[in-house]
């Protein structure tokens, strides 16, 4: 059987990833991905998602430089889901030029940002 055939695919396809940094072990980002994003990302050991919002594969880091070197890919218990660990480019994964996309924390009600920019 091959690899992908094991994976427990959505009835849409795709299965989300967690992207997080191998250095540090912090989560950077949550992604979804489809047979061939995660096929080529295997292959190419860079990190290839499928977009949502563009509705194609999209390879992280394709406008903004800021890419994704996968070191190891791996698939939890219930076979749904991915998790990516990355060397992060530049430690730039969040498309607002932050760290990571999880830079905002709850705090007395409300939405705090507590990572600055890095870069634009």
């Amino acid at each position: 059987m091959n690899w992908l055939d094991q994976i427990n695919w959505a009835a849409d396809g795709l299965i989300p990833v967690i992207a997080q940094e191998a250095g540090t072990g912090k989560v950077l980002m949550v992604a979804w991905m489809n047979r061939e994003a995660l096929a080529l990302t295997a292959a190419e050991r860079r990190a290839v998602y499928w977009s949502r919002s563009r509705g194609r594969l999209w390879r992280k880091g394709e406008e903004s430089g800021h890419t994704q070197t996968v070191r190891e890919i791996r698939l939890d218990c219930d076979n749904d889901v991915i998790l990516l660990l990355v060397d992060q480019k530049d430690g730039i994964a969040c498309h607002t030029g932050r760290h990571s996309c999880f830079f905002k924390r709850l705090q007395d009600d409300q939405w705090l940002e507590i990572e600055r920019i890095i870069a634009k």
